[in-house]
């Protein structure tokens, strides 16, 4: 789960250590790209009644670009691919929604990851996405749900144990699972 060397030496910016080598511009593309057709045709409700709470597995793409170039990855990938939901019925509540669960699963699972970058500090930074996307997704149902269903507030705290809760476990759960067992294989693929 290394960064690849080529990041230090092939830039795009005026500044040699922050910039962006082509590899990493054209990857993060290709992380963006996968992870749109992920939010626009693999997403699907996992709990019954509650059919506006939706899974996608962008999320794995996520937390793979941000494992293999950072943070600023895992940001880009956690934002651009939801811009296309603009546009769709979902409309800026549900983006909004969406950028917060991937961004705050993706975002401090790299930042972890990029302090140890071994198999502990992957499941560390995983562990720790998982308890900010948690708490991001609860807080936000909170606040962003009552628009976007039209529900009262105190409708949706009374949807966090039953619904809010498991739904976000299983998608944090989810998420990590398939992330550690693909990320080498992808990697590798990547030439990363």
């Amino acid at each position: 789960m290394a960064q690849d060397s080529t990041m230090r030496h092939d830039t795009h910016s005026t500044t040699e250590q922050r910039g962006w080598s082509t590899k990493r511009i054209a990857v993060t593309a290709l992380f963006c790209a996968v992870a749109a057709i992920a939010t626009l045709f693999l997403e699907f409700p996992i709990l019954p009644g509650v059919s506006w709470l939706k899974y996608d597995p962008s999320g794995i793409v996520a937390l793979i670009a941000g494992f293999a170039f950072g943070p600023a990855t895992a940001a880009a990938v956690s934002v651009i691919p939801y811009l296309v939901h603009l546009a769709t019925a979902s409309g800026i509540y549900g983006v909004i929604m969406a950028v917060l669960a991937t961004f705050s699963l993706a975002v401090p699972a790299a930042l972890v990851y990029r302090r140890d970058t071994s198999l502990r500090g992957a499941i560390l930074g995983m562990v720790v996405g998982a308890v900010v996307c948690l708490v991001a997704c609860i807080l936000g149902n909170v606040v962003i749900t009552p628009f976007y269903a039209g529900m009262p507030v105190d409708a949706v705290v009374a949807l966090i144990v039953p619904a809010l809760l498991p739904f976000n476990l299983i998608k944090i759960a989810l998420n990590c699972v398939v992330c550690a067992l693909v990320y080498k294989p992808v990697t590798k693929a990547l030439g990363n």
